[in-house]
């Protein structure tokens, strides 16, 4: 994802901004070099936002208080970690609230109060997952509509079959064995005392991210957003890798899905606004709308730092009615801000070669008498 580094020459090189090496140096160098970027800054971020709330909110450094926010937190990470996938790739996925309302109900209705449904239960939500996820990328990339449209007439369609199906009530009860996936964990941890289900989860999907994207698919949905002319012109099936991003970012919606049951029980409303939020963690984590640049990780870690930011205005004493409008202002400032600093650190301009004086011609001289 990184591109090798340039040593200009003369005034160019002071001109230049630093590229991000490949792996050249130690490891403290790498993560020195990496903190530079829109991607490594938002770990920094989170940093800052974190010890800004445990002063203003002692409790807040308990360590089982803060494995419970990491818990609330997962959803909307594991989402944004999908939406990263079709983002990256130059696209959009605005279903991803639908795909969660849809999966919900589905808990609600067909697992039910019955424990022996819910491995079938959750093998239906998997493959409904895939299959909406199947249907926007291919609408997307081989009848050439516009992802905004698609997702957008998908998260319709399928908010208007969940409320037809509710009556726009809770409807269902799932066993509390499957809401325990979401709300409950493992027990007995020292110092954290329990280790909820939705921390270990968000942790194998953050690892399995992390593969997946330094596999040869990674970068070439990264390349799909970046040049994906070029992409097809190398012989790659560029429909193919970007359905392959809107499936991923569907089964992260219905992972979400699965957790939230747990904390938030069964409604139609479940997951409401989920796409824009998953959209401002990722471009909080530096991942450049138009696709081409960004990390999967950062994309979760803006997740963090947007939660902890509202619990922050919280803390301070600022109303909730404010989230929306810091949320907008947000994404417009980290989508110019990591525009701007992607294309400076990731394509640091050429120095200006020096100008090749001409030859001067060599006098002649004359053979006629006049000229001498």
């Amino acid at each position: 994802m990184s591109a090798p580094a340039t040593t200009p020459t003369g005034e160019g090189a002071r001109r230049a901004t630093p590229t991000v090496p490949a792996h050249s140096g130690g490891l403290g160098r790498r993560i020195s070099v990496g903190l530079v970027t829109p991607g490594g800054a938002v770990f920094v971020l989170v940093a800052l936002l974190l010890v800004a709330i445990m002063l203003t909110n002692p409790n807040f450094t308990d360590p089982g208080a803060l494995i419970r926010f990491v818990g609330r937190t997962a959803p909307i990470a594991i989402a944004a970690m999908g939406q990263f996938y079709v983002i990256v790739s130059g696209e959009f996925d605005l279903s991803m609230a639908a795909v969660i309302a849809t999966q919900v109900v589905i808990a609600g209705n067909v697992i039910g109060l019955e424990d022996s449904r819910i491995l079938p239960g959750l093998v239906l939500m998997l493959v409904v997952g895939a299959a909406i996820g199947l249907v926007n990328g291919l609408a997307t990339t081989l009848l050439r509509v516009p992802s905004f449209i698609v997702t957008l007439g998908m998260m319709l369609a399928l908010t208007g079959l969940v409320r037809y199906v509710t009556g726009g009530a809770a409807t269902g009860n799932p066993t509390e064995t499957f809401r325990d996936i979401g709300r409950s964990g493992i027990e007995g941890i020292p110092v954290l005392e329990i280790l909820p289900w939705s921390v270990v989860v968000l942790a194998v999907v953050a690892a399995a991210s992390a593969w997946l994207m330094r596999r040869p698919f990674g970068r070439t949905l990264v390349a799909a957003g970046d040049n994906p002319d070029a992409l097809a012109h190398a012989g790659a099936s560029l429909w193919w890798v970007k359905t392959r991003a809107f499936v991923l970012s569907s089964l992260s919606a219905t992972l979400a899905g699965i957790l939230l049951v747990g904390y938030a029980g069964v409604h139609p409303s479940v997951g409401a606004g989920y796409e824009f939020t998953a959209i401002t963690a990722v471009v909080l984590g530096g991942v450049v709308l138009g696709g081409g640049r960004g990390w999967v990780l950062s994309a979760a870690a803006g997740a963090f730092a947007l939660e902890l930011l509202f619990l922050l205005l919280t803390a301070l004493g600022v109303e909730a009615t404010w989230r929306d409008t810091v949320q907008g202002l947000i994404i417009i400032a980290a989508v110019a801000l990591a525009a701007r600093t992607w294309s400076g650190v990731r394509r640091p301009r050429a120095a200006p070669s020096e100008p090749t004086p001409e030859p001067t011609p060599e006098p002649t001289q004359s053979t006629t008498e006049g000229d001498r």
